[in-house]
């Protein structure tokens, strides 16, 4: 694996500090959890928090895991869809910034927003409307797209589209692509149980899923025979343990990996993604799965430690000093 395009909801995130957790209850918002709703009822919760601390930043799952997989050197692309709009110019030329090969469509809707409501704890809340994202078709999906890259990354958020989904990894895989799956949210696994186990049996490689995501798609509460059942539908299986950990499983092979412990856990937004991307630029390098399994605890960890999913070159050198250290085999959990 040395290229990888990802494919996924094209938002821009607005993170929001909240002071206690009322505003969930309120909106009976699961915590931790994400809620796809229409633009009144985000524009509701949005007035709700209103006079709050908060920041605007590029989002949307694979989208943070894309982005920084190129921060880390590798060479990406990410297929969304915008609106006709200030936000959709934004969300494109900062992709090229960053040099991540955009394939991104117009829609006729405004582009897709997130609401994410961080906990005092950390843990967020996201409650999404996806706008032009939604828009995105089987019919744009097009095999030339996937010309010359090896690994097609799929946001499990894009489940509310099968057809999408499903011509995505059908084509990918017809082109000669491994496809990676981040399962992404527990609610929307449980919505969406059979047809996500048929796709991954079906067309996935490499499934990423956090304690409770994997409970829920497996039906297994001990997290290690979840991993099991995953990795008897696909080639490589991740499941993270939160504080202790990640299990990591291919073939024969079971790795258990720590976690890099955070300065201070002050936003868990983007954590999942971060993971995922440091893990696959361990493999686009054709590292071992403790070598992998570390980058991402190291990306993971870092993300954790600011709101939202951007931090300054500060935090990006101490990135790639550790990484390379793990490169060295002179770091690892």
């Amino acid at each position: 694996m040395k290229r990888v395009i990802g494919i996924g909801n094209a938002l821009t995130d607005m993170l929001v500090n909240l002071e206690t957790d009322s505003v969930l209850g309120r909106f009976d918002l699961a915590k931790g959890s994400m809620s796809l709703v229409d633009t009144k009822l985000q524009t509701e919760i949005s007035k709700s928090v209103a006079g709050l601390p908060y920041s605007l930043s590029l989002g949307g799952s694979a989208g943070n895991t894309i982005r920084a997989m190129a921060r880390l050197g590798c060479d990406v692309g990410f297929i969304g869809k915008v609106g006709e709009d200030t936000t959709g110019d934004f969300f494109i030329q900062a992709l090229e910034n960053l040099k991540v090969e955009p394939v991104v469509f117009r829609g006729t809707e405004r582009s897709g927003k997130c609401v994410s409501l961080i906990s005092p704890d950390g843990e967020r809340t996201m409650v999404t409307h996806l706008g032009a994202a939604l828009e995105l078709g089987p019919a744009e999906i097009e095999p030339a797209i996937f010309e010359g890259y090896d690994c097609l990354y799929v946001e499990g958020y894009l489940v509310q589209n099968h057809d999408l989904i499903l011509k995505a990894a059908r084509t990918a895989k017809a082109c000669g692509l491994q496809v990676a799956i981040d399962l992404a949210s527990f609610n929307i696994v449980a919505e969406n149980l059979e047809f996500l186990r048929a796709l991954v049996r079906e067309y996935v490689d490499i499934v990423f899923a956090n304690e409770e995501e994997a409970k829920t798609f497996t039906c297994e509460a001990e997290p290690l025979n979840a991993l099991q059942m995953i990795s008897e539908m696909a080639e490589l299986a991740v499941v993270k343990i939160g504080t202790k950990g990640a299990l990591i499983k291919q073939g024969d092979e079971v790795v258990h990996v720590g976690i890099m412990a955070a300065a201070k856990r002050v936003d868990t937004t983007g954590a999942g993604d971060f993971y995922a991307a440091g893990f696959l630029a361990g493999l686009c390098d054709g590292l071992s799965l403790r070598q992998c399994g570390t980058i991402g605890a190291i990306t993971a960890g870092k993300v954790i430690e600011v709101v939202g999913t951007t931090f300054g070159e500060e935090a990006w050198a101490d990135i790639f000093r550790l990484v390379n250290k793990v490169k060295n085999e002179k770091y690892l959990f």
